[in-house]
């Protein structure tokens, strides 16, 4: 039995919310300095403030990473219905 994409996608965000959502905030500090920060604040809004701009600052290299496999990707399928024009497409 084959799962639609957008219902596997779905399952997939679902699983990486709720891993992210049960992550102690003080865990998700990168490195030992920034850890070592974290854990001498007790103030919740810079924990969260902190955590909130990893993750933004994690935004463009994920981007870029992903863009390279989907240029990479189109490119492949594009050689192989030039190379095998008979085929079906997959």
């Amino acid at each position: 039995m084959k799962i639609p994409r957008i219902v596997n996608g779905c399952l997939v965000l679902g699983l990486v919310l709720a891993v992210f959502l049960a992550v102690d905030t003080a865990g998700l500090a990168q490195c030992s300095m920034c850890r070592a920060s974290l854990a001498g604040s007790n103030n919740p809004f810079f924990i969260r403030n902190f955590n909130i701009a990893v993750l933004v600052l994690l935004t463009p290299p994920v981007a870029i990473f992903c863009s390279i496999f989907v240029v990479l990707r189109r490119h492949s399928t594009q050689e192989h219905e030039a190379t095998h024009p008979d085929r079906p497409k997959s």
